[in-house]
């Protein structure tokens, strides 16, 4: 990344990086909760990696709105 942007463009970037990190979470979200039943540890990565886009989404969101309320997401719960 050598090139020089205006605080306009970073700007597009981190909301189209939220967007896309947004549509994973529910992706994985939604992945996690189908292999509950018939594959729990497949179950299980799944709400890692959901998890995992959760927290980028929220460190995204900490650099546009800096001390603003934090993204509420529904989470995944755990499977065990």
């Amino acid at each position: 990344m050598t090139d020089v942007v205006d605080a306009d463009e970073l700007l597009r970037r981190i909301r189209r990086g939220q967007e896309r990190a947004a549509e994973e979470e529910r992706a994985w979200r939604e992945r996690a909760l189908s292999l509950t039943a018939t594959d729990p540890e497949g179950a299980r990565e799944a709400t890692d990696r959901a998890r995992a886009y959760e927290v980028v989404l929220r460190v995204l969101e900490e650099i546009v709105s800096p001390g603003g309320s934090p993204a509420r997401a529904e989470g995944v719960k755990q499977v065990t």
